[in-house]
């Protein structure tokens, strides 16, 4: 199923929270991207998953697919769910590795009992503590979603969401429908001393009770040490530690040109100039 980047079908309402015009402003803004991919990386980290195979994970709130970039990187398949048809055309046009949904999560999660291995989200679950039509209630969105993405995931396995909450009303309302809906597990606060590094993740557990993982930045101290801390994770961020080739290099690009032949797509041949970086035009 992964791997089509085809044009999404429609499930629940063609509700949109961005324009055409602002889904690409969205997916074109460098500083935004490295933001996105470095909550995508921390995310698929906390998932814990295994070295040994290729899992099959759930993007939801996936927009143009940048988290999925990351999935696709690090070997692993997945699907993709969003409300906006905009920023999902986005992701076609990207040409992303990943099948895509249009739908709704609030409605909840449309597969099958067990049928992934873990589930990431960057920026999106923190939407449902909104109202935005008469008929929504925020506490039974919230458990519909979590209920239905818990019978979605494999047991043993995890969900990472990471969000924005308003105050902590709100994150006390999320909490609470998750564990409502089955799940064990808390949340994750990186780096929280700091105004503008604080990232939130809920980290959720199906079918057993599991230590959280330690939050990056809990416990640094001012001066060497915290300098220490951020340039280990700046560090981490172009690791090579599983044996993978840098991003971009010759290597890569034939990696993952041979990925789309497995998959079925047309692929040009590869030649002494693939990879190449190319020369700027004056």
């Amino acid at each position: 199923m992964a791997g089509s980047g085809r044009r999404p079908e429609h499930r629940g309402p063609p509700e949109l929270f961005y324009d055409e015009a602002e889904a690409r402003k969205y997916s074109q803004n460098s500083r935004m991207i490295e933001i996105q991919s470095q909550m995508s990386e921390r995310a698929v980290e906390l998932l814990g998953l295994p070295e040994d195979r290729p899992c099959f994970l759930l993007d939801v709130g996936c927009g143009s697919g940048l988290s999925g970039d990351y999935i696709s990187e690090e070997g692993h398949h997945w699907v993709g769910m969003d409300i906006s048809s905009a920023m999902l055309d986005v992701a076609v046009e990207r040409e992303v590795e990943g099948d895509l949904i249009l739908s709704d999560m609030g409605q909840g999660i449309p597969f099958r009992p067990g049928m992934f291995d873990g589930c990431v989200s960057i920026s999106a679950v923190q939407w449902l503590c909104n109202a935005d039509k008469k008929t929504h209630s925020p506490p039974k969105r919230l458990y519909r979603f979590f209920s239905t993405l818990y019978s979605a995931l494999a047991r043993g396995s995890r969900a990472v969401l990471q969000l924005y909450p308003e105050n902590s009303e709100q994150l006390e309302l999320i909490t609470a429908q998750a564990m409502k809906a089955g799940f064990t597990g808390g949340m994750v606060v990186d780096y929280p001393n700091s105004a503008k590094a604080k990232k939130f993740f809920l980290c959720l557990f199906v079918g057993m009770a599991g230590a959280l993982p330690k939050a990056l930045g809990a416990e640094c101290a001012e001066g060497e040490e915290s300098q220490q801390a951020k340039f280990t994770n700046e560090r981490t961020r172009f690791r090579n530690a599983k044996g993978k080739s840098v991003k971009k290099s010759r290597d890569w690009v034939l990696e993952k040109k041979e990925r789309r032949r497995r998959q079925g797509k047309e692929v040009r041949a590869d030649t002494r100039y693939t990879g190449r970086k190319r020369r700027p035009r004056f």
